[in-house]
């Protein structure tokens, strides 16, 4: 199938390499996928709770904003080396955190921004009709932000599958362990790293692909609205 020979006459795809090591290749893609659920989790939430609090106090977003800012700019690998000593070199922990603050700036500014665009009218119409502050909130505002929510969503998982090979640095690295293994052996194994590149890239693709039909199953009045 790929006859093309790597450096020092190692074949660049070795297909009897994936038949050896296919219950490992699923164990670290189910690593993988977990690290960036939980950090995705966790971050979704953080940021919705800090997105409340920023619509109602208008200071706070900005605080938030900047403290987010501020999180997401610190090299992965620092954020590793900061956190070993308080939660272990190969913590599941260790890893999660530093993922899950990189989401916050997406989220959070997608979150606020998605429902500063909900129309005044509509507002207007549902305080009309009774609601209260926090009502209108996750009845009204939130649901009609949800598709720049989601877009923001998508963004943050594309970006969490791709920081969680870096993480191979900790023993935790999902498909990165094989990117890390690949170039670390005597003799480079190409496979190794087509493994963990290739199957990377089809996960973000997937992950993207479905938060994208999830969007527009949840919010439907968005592709009329885009059809128009």
């Amino acid at each position: 199938m790929f006859p093309v020979p790597a450096q020092g006459g190692r074949p660049l795809f070795e297909w009897r390499w994936v038949d050896r090591h296919f219950d490992e290749i699923l164990e670290r893609l189910g690593e993988h996928i977990t690290l960036t659920a939980v950090a995705l989790a966790i971050g979704l939430v953080v940021s919705v709770g800090v997105s409340v609090i920023s619509l109602r106090r208008r200071w706070f977003y900005v605080v938030a904003l900047s403290a987010a800012g501020s999180l997401y700019v610190i090299p992965s690998l620092g954020a590793f080396a900061v956190l070993v000593p308080f939660t272990g070199l190969t913590s599941f922990t260790t890893a999660v955190i530093p993922l899950a603050t990189y989401t916050l700036l997406i989220l959070i500014r997608n979150i606020v921004t998605g429902v500063e665009q909900v129309p005044k009218e509509v507002r207007e119409a549902a305080i009309g009709m009774g609601f209260t502050r926090s009502r209108l909130l996750w009845q009204v505002e939130l649901p009609l932000a949800l598709p720049v929510v989601i877009a923001g969503l998508r963004v943050a998982a594309v970006t969490t599958i791709g920081l969680v090979t870096v993480t191979s640095m900790l023993g935790k690295g999902g498909l990165g362990y094989f990117i890390r293994n690949g170039i670390q052996t005597a003799t480079p194994n190409p496979t190794s790293i087509i493994v963990g590149v290739g199957l990377s890239v089809v996960l973000a693709v997937v992950v993207d692909l479905v938060l994208w039909l999830g969007g527009r199953a949840l919010a439907p009045w968005s592709r009329k609205a885009a059809s128009r």
